[in-house]
Formats: structure tokens, C-alpha cells, sequence
């Protein structure tokens, strides 16, 4: 699909307008990409999430990006991984359509995700992929905005989890496959 992509790379160095912080119910920073965000976003951030109240597992809130090349940064916080009969996947699936409506509401043209919940949250990759990916997709056939999602894996193995779920579920053909 021509919207979206998966890129191996570090998503504080992102230039999409919006990159998505996997956060914690606090907003308040944490280890993993939300630490990594926070540190490179500058005190700013951390002072306007501190008014934010927090956010629920699940859904979405919107910060300036302040030092980061990103405008934006949406900060979801993901499931933690209990089994998967809590409920994680529906939730894990919320956060990536939070994430979506709340830039496609805001005009964002470009949003870049992370790999939600599978740090120390303990999702497992292939499940959160194959989560991940379904909400993305599915988003993507009803609206027009965002133009342009990428899955910023941190490794090539991510990565390569992610290409091999979407070429399983997406590609209609070995021409489409992505590599």
C-alpha cells in the first residue's frame, strides 16, 4: 500500500509530523521509546503532559513535539501483556485507531508508530503485528488522513516481523510483497 510503510530507524529522529509515544497511563516519561521521547522532546514536553491528567490504556492524547523534527506527539499507553485473555488486543487495536482519528481530526498528514506494548510491556511481537497492523489498515480504507503511516521498527528483526505479517494478511501478490 502506498500509505504505509514499515522502516527500521529511531523514531525520535522521525521527520513525519506526528510520531507516536508509546507512554505509560502517566504521560510522564518512562523507559523504552517513552523515555527516549521525552529526552529528546526536552522539559516542555514533560511540563505540557504533567496538565494532561494522564490518558487511559487504550486512547489517545496530543502534545507539541518541541524539540523533536516532529510537530506533534501522540502518546497511547498500550496493554501490558497478561495472556491475552484481558482484553490486550482490543485494547492494543484502540490505540493504534486513537492515535489515527486523533491525527486524521488535528489534519496531520504523517504519523510514525512504534511497536506498541512489545518493550516492557511484554506483548508478544508476532500478536501485536498482527494487532497493529489491522488497525492501521483498516483505518487507512476509510479515511483520508493520515496520507502517510510507517511502522518505525528499532531493529531489523522487528522490521522483518512486521513485513512478513503484513505480506501474510496484505500482499495480494509476490509483486506486492514488501521487503
Amino acid at each position: 500500500m502506498e500509505r504505509f510503510s514499515i522502516i527500521v530507524g529511531d523514531i525520535t529522529q522521525s521527520d513525519a509530523e506526528a510520531i507516536v509515544n508509546a507512554a505509560n497511563t502517566s504521560l510522564l516519561g518512562g523507559s523504552g521509546v517513552d523515555g527516549a521521547i521525552h529526552r529528546a522532546a526536552g522539559p516542555a514536553l514533560l511540563s505540557e503532559c504533567r496538565g494532561l491528567g494522564g490518558c487511559e490504556t487504550g486512547k489517545a492524547k496530543l502534545t507539541h513535539g518541541y524539540n523533536l523534527r516532529a510537530r506533534y506527539v501522540l502518546h497511547t499507553p498500550g496493554p501490558v501483556w497478561q495472556g491475552g485473555g484481558l482484553g490486550e488486543p482490543a485494547l492494543l487495536a484502540s490505540c493504534y485507531r486513537s492515535c489515527l482519528t486523533l491525527a486524521a481530526e488535528h489534519g496531520i498528514r504523517s504519523v510514525d508508530f512504534p511497536s506498541i506494548s512489545t518493550g516492557i510491556y511484554g506483548y508478544p511481537l508476532p500478536l501485536a503485528a498482527t494487532v497493529a497492523l489491522k488497525a492501521i489498515m483498516d483505518f487507512l480504507a476509510e479515511h483520508d488522513l493520515p496520507e502517510r503511516v510507517r511502522m518505525v521498527c528499532h531493529t531489523e528483526a522487528a522490521a522483518e516481523v512486521y513485513r512478513q505479517t503484513w505480506n501474510l494478511w496484505y500482499a495480494g501478490d509476490r509483486d506486492d510483497r514488501m521487503r
